[in-house]
């Protein structure tokens, strides 16, 4: 294994594509126990960090709600990480050629969405991508495996390996040296569990985002939630903002979030399940929708499949407003997405 720091510099300032505008909102003081402002706290989960914000009712509440879903969260990312040795998705690869393991009906329904994205994306994405474990994004951890690291890897990269067994509540992965990666596909669901935890408590306004995928429901202070998205072209500065009411997911995916410079290169952490490389062609994906299950996992496919197929899976999934940037500087968007975004000013 070649560490990638050797080969040229290390990664640029990481811009998600999407984020939350809130504006010149007071904020309320979580030790006021009265109808006040909007409540917000921040921890790190999934490899990101994690905002919420909650408005309406008085501010002990609102916290409480909040510290819940924090909660609830960081339980399922307990489950889901391939990073925890305790978790589910270790233990599955663990067992792989072996034996089933027993798993939670969240966890099954996870991993059932992903064989449905793997099936409807032709295989660029890819749940098994874990077995490409020589890759290293990390902060002052960057790594690249050798060629014919990757090559024995892909031999265990398939996902028709991956055998759910309903009734038994069991997931198999057939061959040994097989590994998960729910990384592009577990993000989602752990966030929208979140925002329902705090729907739970009571609580009809709020906005959960997670390193560029935001999810609200209600409105702030009675107006529509705002989330801006970035020129991935130039991250410093806003394309526009998309206004969400009652409740909205902006999803969005790119090689900005965790990568390093090798050689001229771009490497960064959506991998191709075919080659066992980054993907290229593809610099940022954000998708607009109402359902978690429309947009899952689509980001990740999306960039592996590159700029020439986006158009054609906007066509069939019209509910969706898709923007797309190619490494290029093209930009492509959807006649939904035209006519969500709209000026900063507006």
């Amino acid at each position: 294994m070649n560490n990638a720091r050797q080969g040229g510099r290390l990664s640029r300032r990481r811009f998600a594509l999407a984020l939350p505008l809130l504006g010149a909102v007071a904020w309320a003081s979580p030790g006021l126990a009265q109808a006040a402002g909007p409540q917000r706290a921040s921890r790190n989960l999934m490899g990101t960090r994690v905002d919420i914000v909650a408005d309406g009712g008085d501010a002990r509440r609102l916290q409480a709600a909040i510290g819940l879903a924090f909660d609830e969260m960081q339980r399922l990312e307990a489950l889901l990480s391939r990073y925890r040795e305790d978790s589910v998705v270790r233990r599955i690869g663990h067992a792989a050629g072996r034996h089933p393991v027993a798993v939670s009906p969240e966890v099954l329904a996870i991993l059932r969405n992903a064989q449905q994205v793997w099936r409807e994306s032709a295989g660029a994405f890819d749940p098994t991508v874990g077995a490409l474990s020589g890759w290293h994004f990390e902060a002052g951890q960057q790594a690249m495996p050798a060629a014919t690291d990757i090559a024995a890897a892909l031999r265990h990269v398939d996902a028709r390996k991956l055998r759910l067994d309903e009734r038994a509540g069991t997931a198999y992965l057939s061959e040994r040296g097989m590994q998960l990666d729910l990384g592009g596909i577990a993000k989602l669901p752990i966030l929208a569990a979140g925002l329902r935890v705090l729907e739970r408590e009571g609580v009809a306004n709020a906005l959960v985002n997670g390193g560029g995928d935001v999810l609200a429901s209600g409105r702030l202070q009675g107006r529509p939630w705002r989330v801006g998205v970035r020129d991935p072209r130039a991250p410093e500065k806003l394309l526009g903002a998309i206004e969400v009411e009652g409740f909205g997911i902006v999803a969005s995916s790119g090689d900005y979030e965790r990568g390093f410079m090798h050689q001229g290169r771009r490497l960064h952490h959506v991998l191709d399940p075919q080659s066992g490389w980054p993907t290229s062609g593809v610099h940022g994906v954000a998708l607009l929708a109402r359902d978690v299950r429309a947009v899952n996992g689509w980001g990740t496919a999306l960039m592996v499949q590159g700029m020439a197929a986006v158009p054609a899976w906007s066509a069939g999934h019209p509910d969706v407003a898709v923007l797309a940037a190619g490494s290029d500087g093209a930009l492509w968007q959807s006649r939904g997405m035209a006519a969500a975004l709209k000026s900063i000013a507006a």
